[in-house]
């Protein structure tokens, strides 16, 4: 092994944990393992989760008041003013030029649609919103789907797939196991059910900054990728969709993800911090 491929260090004249021991078990066999400073400390996990339950709110919110006839940007004002009362920043806010607080991601569009006074819900559209909560330097990340008075099967039967593709992951996620093995339980499911998974995004390491490592594939090959260590924080959220599983992106905003088919997709998030018991769910 190169030192290029040891990310895993145990400072100088520091004795080895067992939490080390084992990292460091799983790195000599050639597997990718985190670097130390991936694994946030308990003071990091709590201060996450108190961003997160500002994000759940925000959410739930949304929830309440989101119908028929109202704009995407209305959608962005709820999000903006709750987020801001409660003394925290909406993350997505003038990030990389991203000019709104939320996405708003309707039928065929994947994800990052900017809210828009000129896109008003109609009776069977689904909706993706997805929020990003800065608190005192902390983000938590979520995002839920909506359906809008009644839809069609096929689009009521993709919102349910997402979700349990969603749950799938998160069951399939154990300490020392991979991140390949959340992908290739959520793919299995997504095709079982004639539906396509989105292979150019994926979920990400979160919290002290806004992406982190490691990727989360939401496919893949089982004991492939990073191995997932207690401690490490990271969103699953995968975008499923009915037809083909390529997107583009809208030449004119430079960030509204299309299906290439323009058929519907559906995504739900949750930010997760791995337990010595598994994932714990930090925003909903």
């Amino acid at each position: 092994m190169s030192k290029r491929d040891i990310r895993w260090r145990v400072p100088s004249g520091v004795e080895p944990t067992e939490l080390d021991k084992m990292v460091m078990y799983y790195q000599n066999h050639g597997h990718l393992v985190p670097k130390r400073e991936l694994i946030k400390t308990p003071e990091q996990i709590e201060g996450i989760r108190q961003s997160g339950i500002i994000n759940t709110g925000v959410l739930d919110l949304v929830a309440k008041e989101i119908h028929e006839g109202m704009s995407t940007l209305d959608i962005d004002k709820l999000v903006h003013d709750y987020t801001i009362a409660h003394g925290a920043i909406p993350a997505t806010l003038d990030y990389e030029g991203f000019p709104k607080s939320c996405c708003t991601s309707i039928n065929e569009v994947v994800c990052h649609g900017i809210p828009n006074e000129d896109e008003i819900l109609e009776e069977g559209d689904i909706i993706n919103v997805d929020c990003t909560t800065i608190y005192n330097g902390y983000y938590a990340d979520a995002s839920r789907m909506f359906v809008i008075g009644k839809t069609t099967p096929k689009k009521q039967r993709l919102v349910e797939v997402a979700k349990e593709c969603l749950q799938i992951g998160m069951e399939a996620a154990k300490p020392f196991s991979f991140v390949g093995d959340i992908g290739n339980a959520i793919e299995k499911h997504a095709k079982s059910n004639g539906f396509s998974v989105v292979k150019d995004l994926c979920g990400h390491g979160v919290g002290v900054e806004f992406h982190e490592e490691p990727d989360v594939e939401h496919y893949g090959k089982k004991g492939t990728g990073m191995l997932l260590v207690p401690g490490m924080v990271f969103t699953i959220e995968p975008m499923i969709n009915v037809g083909t599983y390529k997107v583009f992106i809208d030449e004119e905003d430079g960030w509204t993800v299309v299906t290439e088919d323009e058929k519907p997709s559906a995504q739900w998030e949750h930010t997760f911090v791995m337990t010595e018991n598994g994932l714990e769910i930090l925003t909903y």
